[in-house]
């Protein structure tokens, strides 16, 4: 379950809130809103997006509209990606950096037409995006506005969400390419319908309306409702991206780390030629990019456990003899494999996948595990 934030502030709701509590979901205060964390079981909810569809609410999520002549140059200069080449109907997995090259968040980029694209930030760091957005929008000209009170984001996940889906709407589902999107109508419903996910899975991301999201989240649950879908909670959205080797801000990506530290550099584009060249976090990249290159740093790896205990955030990963080698990002049961798994940094002398012979020190009991390759779980296409 990624780490809710601590505020004192009252939780944010979505248009939601009220389905949730009628289900009877277990909330938590998840980056300052009030999110489902399960509404059951959260193993079934996970199975459940495995095997049939599940159902989420993601409407914590940081919605910024960047518009204008020169939209995609100031996200050339502002972003690593090299967003003005993104054809209209597209989106990029991308991230924004400091100028010292750590991670400020990861995001995906919607072209929605020439001048116009969506950036979707994690709710934590939505307004650290919308902040750093301003201040690198001198020059050009574009503009960035906060859209977080536009829109309401829902989730269909699974081998059956196409199904689900295409029941509802005339959209060319089987035409949507994965990280692609388009506008539609869903129920009756306005929403720009994403092929885009965090699970593992097939599936489909619905912008709409805050005020339609309780409309859209209705027939959703009734035409699925053959199809197994469910509702799901944070708690399981969590599993599956770790069992899909995805990663979390703030576990596997940090203010602390670069792109190349967390070995993707590929969403770095040091050939655009918009602005010169030049965009935030060039040369300190640069020379992430020359140090990954002269010295083997620490790789990301998965963890399987051999015994039952899990590792969590933070726990130490030793050699056989003790000698710390690592340390784990984010730690989880993993109903797909029934087993404990693990993503961490570890030393590249422990890296190769096959490898045994480390442990995870949790509270100071060495439990073993085997080094694997990521993702834990990858779909049948």
């Amino acid at each position: 379950m990624p780490d809710a934030t601590p505020d004192t502030a009252v939780p944010r709701r979505t248009a939601l809130d009220a389905v949730h509590r009628a289900l009877g979901a277990t909330m938590t205060d998840f980056a300052g809103w009030d999110m489902p964390l399960r509404y059951g079981s959260e193993r079934d909810e996970h199975h459940a997006v495995r095997t049939r569809a599940g159902l989420f609410d993601l409407s914590h999520m940081g919605e910024i509209a960047v518009t204008g002549p020169q939209a995609g140059e100031l996200l050339d200069y502002a972003l690593v990606g090299h967003l003005s080449a993104l054809a209209p109907g597209r989106a990029r997995y991308t991230m924004i950096c400091a100028a010292d090259g750590g991670i400020l968040d990861d995001l995906i980029v919607y072209r929605l037409a020439e001048q116009e694209y969506l950036v979707v930030a994690n709710a934590a760091n939505a307004q650290t995006v919308l902040d750093a957005l301003g201040e690198r929008q001198a020059g050009f000209d574009a503009a960035v506005r906060d859209d977080r009170d536009a829109y309401a984001l829902l989730a269909v996940q699974g081998p059956e969400a196409a199904g689900v889906l295409a029941s509802l709407t005339d959209a060319d589902l089987d035409g949507l390419k994965y990280y692609a999107g388009l506008p539609g109508t869903v129920a009756g419903v306005s929403a720009l319908i994403a092929r885009t996910g965090y699970t593992g899975e097939d599936g489909f991301e619905l912008f709409s309306a805050p005020g339609d999201a309780e409309r859209l989240w209705q027939a959703l649950t009734e035409a699925g409702a053959d199809a197994g879908l469910v509702p799901c909670g944070l708690s399981c959205r969590d599993t599956l991206r770790l069992e899909a080797g995805m990663p979390l801000y703030g576990h596997e990506l940090t203010r602390a780390t670069t792109p190349f530290d967390a070995g993707l550099g590929r969403v770095v584009k040091f050939g655009k030629t918009a602005n010169g060249g030049r965009f935030v976090g060039r040369e300190a990249l640069e020379a992430a990019a020359e140090r990954t290159a002269a010295s083997a740093p620490r790789t990301l790896v998965g963890l399987v456990a051999e015994g039952r205990r899990v590792p969590r955030a933070g726990f130490p990963v030793v050699a056989a003899d003790g000698t710390p080698v690592g340390e784990v990002t984010s730690g989880a049961p993993s109903p797909t494999l029934a087993r404990p798994i693990a993503m961490a940094y570890v030393d590249a002398a422990h890296a190769e996948p096959g490898t045994s012979g480390v442990a995870v020190d949790i509270r100071g009991s060495l439990e073993p595990y085997e080094v694997v390759a990521l993702p834990f779980y990858k779909r049948q296409r």
